[in-house]
């Protein structure tokens, strides 16, 4: 038997409390502290300075990956695109042949 691993990689509320005003860094700190003691197989999405983006790119673009999602983390969560995160696609990848 093969386990699957799941990623997790933000949390918008907690105990009822609204976090999507908190900036990125925050609620990936709280996201942190909320999986502390998380089963097996369940990951953390880290969160990666930008200096690193265009090595994590080319990792991604080899492991046969879609793309990658840049975020800014001081700004609040926002539903849909927004001026403040990019993504960058791999342009080998199938998903680069999908109509629009």
């Amino acid at each position: 038997m093969v386990a699957q691993a799941g990623f997790i990689y933000r949390v918008l509320a907690e105990g009822g409390d609204d976090l999507r005003m908190l900036p990125l860094s925050l609620r990936k700190c709280n996201l942190a502290r909320l999986l502390a003691r998380r089963p097996e197989g369940v990951f953390i999405n880290p969160f990666e300075r930008g200096e690193l983006g265009p090595d994590l790119f080319r990792a991604a673009c080899k492991l046969g990956l879609e793309g990658l999602v840049s975020k800014r983390r001081d700004r609040p969560y926002q539903a849909g695109r927004s001026k403040y995160w990019v993504k960058v696609k791999n342009p080998k990848h199938p998903a680069m042949e999908r109509a629009l």
